[in-house]
């Protein structure tokens, strides 16, 4: 008999503290880039209430003005109204920006990695996403929220908000939803009772799959009964603080290191995007039903050290076959990595909420400033996998 058990993810909301800093980041890298692809760029945000805080490394011939941008990014988000604690006109912004070091660009000048270290991606069937399901139900869970607050539709929600899925699997098979969690910023005139049945119906309803409502649903909405005060007025937000989040939920292994506001030459990114294309092309290819894939660089170092694919007993043919095949058809070098996701583009400020995987490929601008989003989710190399397997 397969073994029963319950896993658990979560999301939160674009007006997370963390992930208004992770946005702020992007926001930064994406005007840079936009004006100069080759720049050098590692953003980090700190929010607080009334107080917005960047700092890190930029080498760029760019000019972009980043209160504007700041401002422009929260304004986006929903915070709007300074009793929120926190908002686009009435914020203080600082910045503290130095060059990159001359000892760590003279091996990236050469196509060497940006740092060392492992990153991961993962992928499984049990969704068309290719993703766990309880991460891919948190994201729906926290985008429905934000999108009917943005609407009108529930005019008394704010920005802030975090969701929980916990799924039954039968084995390595999800079989139903067992319980939600929804914390969710709001107003101080609505009552719990009738904040509660609307994000049951509206939201919880709405987004979970009808093939994974259990007969019975366990549901804890704003269970400590009050979530007025919120986003940086009722926590301090860091850029990199949602790993797990942005990633697999849990599900997956991570390497630590965070994405937001690294240009492409930073590796913590760049090889979890490239090793997300692995493992999804894997999958896509029925090769196997479920795949991890680790690589690894040393600082300077155009190789990675390190491949390694991990197929949990799911592959058809042996998991060093695999490794094999990937090796041939994949181009893991930073250079190889920014060149085939075409990296050097704007296009980073849509993957800092709700999931940098997972997500669909998609182009936006026209002309020269064309450039397609999430392009690691493309299933491009499944025809060269299965013509390298040996």
């Amino acid at each position: 008999m397969a073994d029963r058990h319950l896993f658990t993810s979560e999301s939160v909301t674009e007006g997370h503290p963390d992930k208004i800093a992770d946005q702020i980041s992007d926001a930064v890298l994406d005007a840079i880039l936009a004006k100069d692809p080759a720049a050098r760029v590692a953003c980090e945000t700190l929010v607080t209430t009334g107080l917005v805080v960047i700092a890190g490394e930029i080498t760029t011939s760019a000019y972009v003005p980043l209160p504007d941008i700041v401002r422009k990014t929260i304004e986006g988000i929903g915070y709007t109204d300074a009793t929120f604690g926190f908002d686009n006109k009435t914020c203080a912004v600082m910045s503290t920006i130095d060059a990159q070091s001359p000892d760590i660009s003279q091996g990236v000048d050469t196509g060497g990695a940006g740092d060392q270290g492992m990153m991961f991606g993962y992928a499984t069937d049990e969704t068309a996403e290719l993703m766990p399901l309880p991460i891919q139900l948190a994201h729906a869970l926290t985008h429905r929220l934000s999108a009917l607050r943005k609407d009108g539709s529930l005019p008394w929600l704010r920005p802030d908000g975090k969701a929980q899925v916990s799924v039954t699997y039968e084995g390595d098979r999800p079989i139903a939803v067992d319980t939600v969690v929804i914390s969710t910023q709001h107003d101080e005139k609505v009552s719990n009772t009738k904040l509660r049945r609307a994000i049951l119906d509206d939201v919880i309803m709405a987004s979970i799959p009808e093939e994974y409502l259990p007969k019975r649903l366990k549901t804890h909405i704003n269970p400590t009964g009050r979530f007025v005060i919120g986003g940086p007025q009722g926590d301090a937000g860091l850029t990199g603080r949602k790993i797990i989040v942005d990633t697999y939920g849990g599900m997956g292994r991570h390497g630590g290191g965070a994405f937001s506001g690294k240009d492409p030459s930073k590796v913590d990114r760049s090889a979890c995007y490239a090793a997300r294309w692995v493992a999804k092309n894997i999958v896509a290819a029925k090769l196997a039903s479920r795949c991890e894939v680790q690589v690894a660089y040393a600082i300077g170092v155009v190789q990675p050290v390190s491949v390694y694919v991990q197929t949990f007993g799911t592959g058809v043919v042996s998991d060093r076959a695999i490794e094999a095949a990937v090796n041939d058809v994949f181009d893991l070098t930073p250079r190889g990595i920014t060149r085939d996701l075409d990296l050097r583009k704007p296009i980073y400020q849509a993957t800092a909420a709700y999931g940098h995987f997972g997500r669909r490929p998609e182009t936006v601008g026209r002309g020269r400033t064309a450039r397609t989003t999430f392009t690691w989710e493309r299933t491009d190399r499944v025809a060269a996998l299965k013509r390298a397997i040996r």
